[in-house]
């Protein structure tokens, strides 16, 4: 039964590294999924990022399902097409169309905690430390919020307008699990990118932004049952 199960590769979004996968990794090994891979993106462009996961992608023999957790999900859309990516998970995730960005889906439904992104003189963009846990992980402990915003990962402002060329949703089974309570991306844009990419299912967590992190169980629950449907 367990050779039936795809490699999975989970990839991560702005302000964190793989590392923010950790409860999801723990919890993916304990259900018997013994081919895990955390892509560590550069966060320097969407095609840097996207060549990132098809590298490590292309080294994987078999079946591969992608997991992209919020900017994460514009990484999967760009890189998923591959012959080998056979479905894609989105993790309170951007979920762009052919020719639109992150940034371009954020202003037209801004989010709670817009206000606690600030640019720095070198052109990355950063939660400010002292916002970082009411804006992206709410639902986390004071300690786990602070070691998120202390070792968070900047992107260049510039990535945030990098739109995407062939949505990988358009040809590959997707699921979609939505953030009620998320600040970061507004938890109507994620139901609205849901919903157009017709996936095979929706799921609504009462969780902030880094449900991978507050809610691992069904975070990992989602996963399983994309893999198990895609097993066949």
């Amino acid at each position: 039964m367990a050779a039936t199960k795809p490699s999975i590769v989970l990839v991560h979004g702005f302000w964190g590294g793989a590392a923010h996968w950790a409860k999801v990794i723990v919890e993916l090994d304990k259900r018997g999924f013994g081919d895990l891979h955390a892509v560590e993106n550069p966060l320097t462009s969407l095609a840097d990022d996207a060549e990132r996961t098809r590298k490590m992608v292309q080294q994987i023999d078999g079946p591969v399902l992608l997991v992209g957790h919020s900017y994460g999900g514009a990484v999967i859309t760009e890189a998923g097409n591959l012959p080998n990516v056979v479905g894609l998970v989105y993790i309170a995730a951007f979920a762009p169309d052919a020719g639109e960005s992150p940034g371009q889906i954020t202003q037209e439904m801004p989010p709670a905690a817009f206000d606690s992104i600030a640019p720095d003189s070198d052109g990355y963009l950063w939660v400010k430390q002292d916002k970082f846990h009411d804006s992206f992980c709410q639902d986390l402990t004071s300690d786990e919020a602070l070691v998120m915003a202390v070792t968070q990962k900047a992107p260049l402002a510039s990535t945030f307008g990098d739109s995407v060329t062939s949505p990988a949703w358009r040809t590959k089974p997707a699921w979609y699990q939505v953030s009620t309570q998320d600040r970061m991306i507004h938890p109507d844009n994620e139901r609205r990118m849901a919903q157009r990419m017709n996936p095979r299912a929706i799921v609504e967590l009462d969780s902030g932004h880094a449900s991978l992190a507050s809610q691992p169980g069904p975070v990992v629950d989602l996963i399983e049952k994309a893999a198990n449907e895609l097993g066949g």
